[in-house]
């Protein structure tokens, strides 16, 4: 039991929120934590995300890697998402995990169905180097470094 000392007719009610659109965003692991697995046969790192920027700041979202597994291609392949993690942080011999957080790196998320409940949540799917994101339009008439916007082909 916990006591709260709390009055609920002074804050609004939460609505609850929808999973954030599928897409690639810029964030930063917050926190990570070994966990064991349902079956207890082996353990998995689960890395927690902010999204800094956007229209989603401040968001949350998780990854979850089987580094421990009696299954070596799903310990192959944890490894290899730890590998992406690692070079987009710039972190390559991480001794423990809260090396790699908050450090912004590009993630693209998508959107999966739970097998408990059929509703859609988020699921980190790859990561890049925050360079790595989609950037900004160029306006019409311009280019990068001050460049001319003429393609070489049209230039004399």
């Amino acid at each position: 039991m916990a006591s709260l000392n709390f009055d609920a007719t002074q804050v609004e009610p939460s609505t609850g929120k929808d999973p954030i659109p599928a897409g690639k965003y810029v964030a930063a692991i917050v926190t990570s934590e070994m966990k064991p697995t349902k079956n207890g046969a082996g353990q998995y790192l689960e890395c927690e995300y902010q999204v800094l920027e956007g229209e989603h700041k401040g968001r949350k979202v998780w990854s979850r890697h089987n580094l421990q597994h009696p299954n070596a291609q799903t310990v192959q392949i944890a490894r290899g998402e730890l590998s992406a993690i690692c070079r987009a942080v710039g972190i390559m011999t991480p001794k423990d995990s809260a090396e790699l957080h908050n450090l912004p790196l590009t993630i693209t998320v998508k959107l999966k169905k739970r097998d408990d409940n059929g509703e859609l949540t988020n699921e980190v799917s790859a990561w890049a180097k925050k360079d790595a994101a989609a950037g900004v339009p160029q306006q019409a008439g311009s280019s990068p470094a001050g460049t001319p916007a003429t393609p070489p082909w049209l230039r004399r």
